[in-house]
């Protein structure tokens, strides 16, 4: 098929949802299709088909892997197997969107993508660097941390190797809407689709399994409370709490959390963790708030938090009934310094206190 009917074929919408599903699949995966992915890739390139092909449970796996490759002094192909491809199919699409248009094409495709992926392969990655390479406790004596300084920009290096399979999606969305997504370009795409993150060498590629698990919140970030928000086969995962990193044994205890708990908590982010799963509202109840202001278009609530700034919201009543006849109850976090439950209501729709008259309140 020529381009420019690719190009009318595929529009934006379809193809950014159809890489937002790729980045979100979970295993098992097609290992027989990856493989056959990764030597076309080669054979595009221009290089000799890999002489072996490694399978792993995860991306820590096969890092680790890839670390000793690059120790024993494997020579790492991505360039001529990722990066020509890449610039190519970049240099078709802007082709064929027009140098003007590209910016609006990529809002539509990648700029789509890229506030997903790109956040959930960053963690992937320092997971699998802090795994490898811990960084040394403050001071610890002086060449344990150049020993380990340089043990972490080993591993820095062995990942750099990677091709970041699915986590391409925001490029391969692009490329397919712009009628590009063929050439040396192709075979990235179908093993984005078949498998997970892979490092391509001279004599052997190494491929990581897809997670059989992932789980996000409404905003696409890394969310769960009762288990690991992101797993691979071999154990390696990740646990979040709407997109911030907790570590697992936090999570077990969030179904015995305690005013105490939350007030005894030194780490402030955890802190805010364990309010957002108490419930704000609960906490007031519990702990014995005092309201700050009152007026008629709410309750204005602070709570003081050890070693953080202040909690502060508004407790404010929906005007609209329910359908069995009772009126909803809604918290709305403000700034610390909100000193009136006006301004407060007013801050979350971005206008002054002074400018905030609603002919109702809702």
């Amino acid at each position: 098929m020529e381009n420019s009917a690719t190009h009318l074929v595929v529009g934006p919408a379809e193809a950014t949802a159809r890489w937002r599903a790729a980045a979100a699949a979970t295993g098992p995966d097609d290992r027989a299709a990856a493989e056959r992915a990764v030597r076309a890739a080669y054979r595009a390139a221009g290089l000799p088909e890999p002489a072996g092909v490694r399978w792993y449970g995860s991306p820590l796996a096969a890092a680790e892997a890839a670390l000793e490759l690059r120790e024993a002094g494997a020579v790492s192909v991505r360039e001529a197997v990722r990066t020509r491809a890449w610039e190519e199919a970049r240099r078709r699409a802007v082709e064929q969107v027009g140098a003007a248009g590209w910016a609006a094409h990529w809002a539509l495709t990648g700029g789509e993508l890229g506030p997903v992926t790109t956040p959930l392969a960053d963690r992937v990655r320092n997971a699998v660097l802090d795994r490898l390479a811990p960084e040394t406790d403050p001071g610890a004596p002086s060449d344990d941390e150049r020993t380990a300084r340089a043990r972490r920009t080993t591993v820095r290096l062995a990942l750099l190797d990677a091709v970041r399979g699915p986590h391409d999606a925001p490029w391969f969305a692009a490329f397919e809407a712009a009628g590009a997504l063929d050439g040396a370009v192709a075979p990235l795409a179908e093993a984005a689709r078949t498998a997970g993150w892979w490092w391509p060498y001279e004599d052997v590629v190494l491929i990581s399994e897809r997670p059989v698990e992932l789980h996000r919140d409404e905003a696409g970030r890394l969310d769960r409370a009762d288990g690991p928000a992101l797993a691979h086969p071999d154990g390696f995962a990740l646990y979040a709490w709407r997109g911030m990193p907790v570590p697992a044994e936090f999570l077990a205890g969030l179904a015995d959390i305690t005013v105490e708990r939350i007030r005894t908590e030194e780490n402030a982010e955890l802190r805010r963790v364990l309010l957002e799963h108490y419930g704000y509202d609960r906490y007031l109840a519990d702990a014995g708030a005092e309201p700050l202001h009152r007026d008629e278009t709410g309750v204005l609530w602070r709570i003081v938090m050890p070693g953080d700034e202040p909690v502060v919201m508004v407790e404010v009543v929906n005007s609209t009934a329910e359908p069995d006849g009772t009126f909803r109850t809604y918290w709305l976090r403000v700034p610390p310094s909100t000193r009136t439950a006006r301004a407060g209501v007013a801050w979350t729709f971005g206008i002054p206190e002074s400018e905030y008259h609603p002919q109702r309140e809702t």
